[in-house]
Order: C-alpha cells, then sequence, then structure tokens
C-alpha cells in the first residue's frame, strides 16, 4: 500500500467506505500520519452491512464528512478542515489514540486474515478518523447483556445497574463494549391486575440520553436490530463457590465451575438455549456456563477480555457482583445519570404543585436536565410544604418485624414530626394492602396519596409509580423512610442530588419494641 499524502489517504478511505456495503474487513497498517486502512474481502454476514435506515444514515454522514476531507484543500488535519471530527460524533463509536507500540498496536489491531476471521466469527470492524492532527479508531461494539434473580424488585436492580455499569467503564478501557439494558418484567411488588408489564423498556422509567452521559447503552429492542437476530452468543450464570466463604483474608477471585444449582435454561432441538430472556420467548442463547464469583464487579472484566471472542455476553444473576466502588465519584457520577422519565417528572411536578403547594422554584429545587451540569451544594434545597413518608408494608411486616412500626405506631410518629416542622400535609408512598390503606384514612386525615386512574396505571405501570412516589418524596420538606427498604434508599440519593440537608433526608421509623433505633448512613455525594 503506498504511504502517500494525507489527502489521497483520505480519498482511500471513502472509497473503503462506499465498499462498506459490501462487507468488507479491516486491517490497519501504520503509515507516516496514522493508520491506514488495508482492506481484504470478508463474510457477508457480519455486522458491518447496514441493515436498516440508521445504518444507512450513519454509514453516510461518515462517508459525506471523509469525502468532503478527502477533496478539501490545504491541510486536512487543520481545525478548519472536514477532516476535523471525532468518533464521538457517531453513535456506539470508542475513541482511544492510535497504538505507540507494538505490543499496543497487536493488542488493538491483531493481523488477521479474511479465512482467519471467518473461523474466529470475528464480528469488529476497524476504521480511521483524523481529528485536529490525532488519529482515532472506531470499533463496532461488543454487547454486555445481564439479568438478576427474578424475585429481587425494582430498586434494587436499580442497584446492580450501577455495579454493571462500573464493570462497562473497566471493560472499554481495553475494548468497545455497549451495554444492554435489561426490559423490564412482571416483579413481585407489580401487583397491579389485568395491565401487561413485561418486556418494559427503559426509557418507560429513565431517560435513556441521560444515561448515554455515563456510559453507552442500547435499549434491547436496538440491540436486536444490530446484532442480527434473537440470539446472545454466551451466557454466563453468575453464582458462589460450593464452599462458601472461608474466614481469613477477603479475596476476590472468579473461576468457570460447574453449574451448583440447576440451569434456568434447557436445549431445544435445534442445540439453542431457551430461558426467560426478559419475557423475549425468542431469544435463544448458543452457549451457557457458570461462573462462581467473589468480588467486585469489575473481577469479571478479564474473563470477559481474554477467555470469550463473543461479540454478546449476557451475566445472568448479576446481583452477587459487589460494587467497585461503592459512594466514590464513579458510584454517583452513575447514580446521578440514573435521571427519571420526563413524563413521569412531569406527573410528580403536577401532583405537586395542585395537592401540595410544592414547585420547584418556591422549594429551591431547580433542576437542570443535563445532570452532569448539576452540582449543588448540600443543604441549599428547601423542599416543599409536606412531610415525606414512605411505609413499606407487605412482606415487611413479618420479614423485619423489629424494626417495623405498627401502623398505629407510624401514624404516631408522623403527627410529633408534622408538629415539630410545623407542618400541615403529609404525602405517603406505600406499598399496604387495600385493609390498611383505608385503616391510614381513618388514622390520619391528612394524607396525601397518587391514586391513579385505570388509564394512567395501564400508562405508567406499576415501576411508573413508584417513580412518581419517589420523585414527590424526594422533594419534601422532611422525609422519613423503611429501615432497609431499597426504595427508601433511592430517596435517600435524590434528595442527596437536590442539594437536601443530610438531616432532613436520612430518617427511619423504629419498631415498638426495637432497642436500638439506629438512623440511615449519611453517604455523601461525591462530584
Amino acid at each position: 500500500m503506498p504511504q502517500g499524502s494525507a489527502s489521497s489517504q483520505m480519498r482511500y478511505f471513502a472509497l473503503f467506505l462506499q465498499s462498506m456495503s459490501s462487507c468488507l474487513y479491516v486491517q490497519l497498517t501504520r503509515v507516516s500520519l496514522g493508520y491506514m486502512p488495508v482492506v481484504s474481502q470478508f463474510s457477508p454476514h457480519t455486522p458491518c452491512c447496514p441493515r436498516d435506515e440508521q445504518d444507512s444514515s450513519l454509514l453516510d454522514l461518515l462517508q459525506e464528512r471523509l469525502l468532503a476531507c478527502a477533496t478539501s484543500p490545504g491541510d486536512p488535519s487543520g481545525p478548519s478542515s472536514p477532516c476535523s471530527t471525532h468518533c464521538s460524533d457517531f453513535p456506539y463509536f470508542f475513541p482511544f489514540q492510535a497504538p505507540q507500540t507494538q505490543k499496543e498496536e497487536q493488542l488493538f489491531y491483531p493481523t488477521v486474515s479474511s479465512q482467519d476471521c471467518r473461523v474466529k466469527k470475528e464480528k469488529r470492524v476497524i476504521a480511521s478518523m483524523c481529528s485536529q492532527k490525532k488519529w482515532y479508531s472506531c470499533v463496532l461494539p461488543r454487547y454486555l447483556l445481564y439479568d438478576v434473580n427474578p424475585p429481587e424488585g425494582f430498586n434494587l436492580r436499580r442497584d446492580v445497574y450501577i455495579r454493571i455499569a462500573s464493570l462497562l467503564k473497566t471493560l472499554r478501557k481495553s475494548e468497545n463494549w455497549v451495554l444492554v439494558l435489561p426490559p423490564w418484567g412482571h416483579l413481585y411488588h407489580w401487583q397491579s391486575p389485568d395491565i401487561l408489564q413485561t418486556r418494559i423498556a427503559w426509557s418507560e422509567f429513565f431517560d435513556v440520553p441521560s444515561l448515554n452521559r455515563n456510559i453507552p447503552v442500547i435499549e434491547y429492542e436496538q440491540f436486536l436490530a444490530e446484532s442480527g437476530g434473537p440470539f446472545i452468543e454466551q451466557v454466563y450464570v453468575l453464582q458462589g463457590y460450593a464452599e462458601g466463604w472461608k474466614e481469613g483474608t477477603w479475596e476476590e477471585k472468579i473461576d468457570e465451575k460447574p453449574c451448583i444449582d440447576q440451569l434456568m435454561y434447557s436445549k431445544d432441538k435445534h442445540g439453542y438455549y431457551r430461558g426467560w430472556f426478559w419475557g423475549y420467548k425468542e431469544t435463544r442463547g448458543l452457549n451457557v456456563s457458570c461462573l462462581s464469583v467473589q468480588g467486585s464487579a469489575s473481577v469479571v472484566a478479564p474473563i470477559l477480555l481474554k477467555n470469550t471472542s463473543a461479540q454478546s455476553v449476557m451475566l445472568d444473576r448479576a446481583e452477587n457482583l459487589l460494587h467497585d466502588h461503592y459512594g466514590g465519584k464513579d458510584y454517583w457520577n452513575t447514580r446521578r445519570s440514573m435521571v427519571f422519565a420526563k413524563h413521569l417528572r412531569v406527573v410528580g411536578d403536577k401532583f405537586r404543585k395542585e395537592y401540595l403547594q410544592s414547585t420547584d422554584e418556591a422549594d429551591k429545587t431547580q433542576y437542570k436536565e443535563d445532570w452532569t451540569q448539576m452540582k449543588i451544594k448540600t443543604g441549599t434545597a428547601l423542599g416543599g410544604p409536606y412531610l415525606g413518608v414512605h411505609l413499606r408494608r407487605r412482606d415487611f411486616v413479618w420479614g423485619h418485624r423489629e424494626d417495623v412500626p405498627s401502623l398505629q405506631g407510624a401514624v404516631k410518629k408522623i403527627y410529633s414530626l408534622l408538629e415539630m416542622l410545623n407542618l400541615e400535609k403529609v404525602f405517603v408512598a406505600t406499598d399496604a394492602v387495600e385493609e390498611e390503606v383505608e385503616l391510614l384514612k381513618k388514622l390520619l386525615p391528612e394524607m396525601v396519596r397518587f391514586e391513579p386512574s385505570l388509564e394512567e396505571l395501564e400508562l405508567y405501570k406499576d415501576g411508573g409509580l413508584a417513580v412518581i412516589d419517589q420523585w414527590i418524596c424526594a422533594h419534601a420538606r422532611y422525609f422519613i423512610g423503611t429501615s432497609v427498604s431499597t426504595f427508601s434508599f433511592r430517596i435517600h440519593e435524590e434528595r442527596e442530588i437536590l442539594g437536601f440537608d443530610p438531616k432532613t433526608t436520612y430518617n427511619r421509623f423504629c419498631g415498638e419494641t426495637e432497642k436500638n433505633c439506629e438512623q440511615p448512613a449519611h453517604w455523601k455525594i461525591v462530584y
């Protein structure tokens, strides 16, 4: 390949892009200015082909930029040149500087023949672009999927997302990975009858562009479109060690081991694995194996980077992974990125204004749509003129008998707080059964609740109602929650982000027979 001028190199690359619809495999060779694509024929079924209008538009845009660069006069790497672009302009592409050593070159750009590619089922396509005299590589991603033990609730699953996000950041230091958001299914606490609550996209509850400001994520439906079908190449089921944890020095470790429990997957007549797969019955796993794990999320990274070349990898029972750095900057960046869907926040804000005389202006809880621009000083938020309460019932009544109060005990505490705070209204979020709700209304006439119509329930679903309840509680002048409830924990975090005084946030009810009623710990936000 002649090294030629920068302009001729860019023209060659433009020609390469024109031929991408024929699915060409790209190897990169060092040249004077960076890396030059050397093209060899590749398998026609690989995902470099445009599969839909979105893919075609992406290739058209990339081709247009580079054709303009190739035909422009002057320095093609100058700041005013059309060449001055960046991989981040294109979704799911991964920017990094060109390798500086032979070892790095082998790591990122292995020399592989097209025949070897077919054998290894290589599915990544590498391209190069210039950006202000720096060369970057843009690599089509590998996909990380995950699921959680079915009985786990909505708010524990939100915590698992933070752990997996940390793992993804570790993976992206070496390769281009994208997180596939696991669709929401019918959870234990979602008990509204007669509404379909499976295969729910994250955009129903969270603002996906906000998530993408932290790590690259896509919905499962988009994964199906990008990957070419409902297949997950490798499923790892995470489990503990059969011998359990031995006392002594804590050791992080992970090993491929025989499955301890019976697999929740079964082979069909074609040799594919069937399973729950978030309610997508058409989805199949190509390989399933078990990993015994003891440690934080990133302990899995070496397995994913070195032990498998699968383009799509799923971690089942991901709750077995611990946080990499709980309460640190990375934790809070991910937590802050989990912005509630705007349509749910609007419903909550409308309810606050109409029934609780609460607005962001009066409450000093101004909110920015871009979470990266929100750095609020602790103690500046005032909150609306009402008491926020989360009263967990149902399984907590018998599962946490000592630290969960009776309804009468809870009402007594609520009245005490109303008097202390000189407030008249109380907003209550509770999973209490209908009989207990009716009793609460009699014992606590001041109680305000968000009670949706059937149409609203079908629209927002139980998960959306939980978000609305949490949003309203997060804006209260004072909040009191339930011991060890993840629902209350998430409200603590939301209030920390909004800038409330910790004394108005980290509070819980005490059981009538509880001797030592320890209050929740304050996890200070880190920017």
